[in-house]
């Protein structure tokens, strides 16, 4: 018996409907880097890891609010109108990014999670800031073959 075919898969309407869905909840990062690079606005992006985690190092452009501290003040403060939240964490081992995302939902935000967080960014040779400025690493050849992150 085949692993893979064990659960059959979803009819074609219901997968369209699902995939469909995962998309207005989920952006990657090459496609955050895009807008970056291309001054794309109506978006914010919330790094909702800890005070370490940031100063470490983040996605240049971010606002740093960690998902434990977002209220109703914090968040008027930092999105502005009519914009949409994009929330990410440390990587898929981590839900600080969906913890965010559930409490700007809450609060009534349109809202994004950029999967595979600041890892993947990283990983993609996106740009990082520090304390002691902007700096870009080497990209994973196995995340981005050539230093070209997804492109897909």
């Amino acid at each position: 018996m085949s692993a893979v075919l064990r659960t059959a898969a979803a009819a074609p309407d219901v997968a369209v409907a699902h995939f469909a869905a995962r998309l207005t909840f989920e952006v990657d990062a090459a496609d955050v880097a895009a807008d970056i690079g291309a001054g794309v606005t109506g978006w914010v992006l919330i790094d909702s890891r800890s005070q370490e985690s940031w100063d470490q190092g983040h996605v240049p452009g971010a606002i740093h609010l960690p998902h434990r501290e977002i209220t109703e003040r914090t968040a008027a403060d930092v999105v502005p109108d009519g914009a949409t939240v994009v929330t990410y964490c440390w990587g898929p081992g981590c839900n600080a990014a969906t913890q965010a995302a559930l409490a700007f939902a809450r609060l009534g935000y349109p809202v994004k999670e950029m999967i595979g967080g600041y890892e993947y960014w990283v990983r993609e040779g996106g740009p990082i800031e520090t304390v002691t400025g902007i700096e870009r690493r080497a990209s994973d050849p196995l995340a981005a073959p050539d230093g070209v992150a997804c492109a897909c």
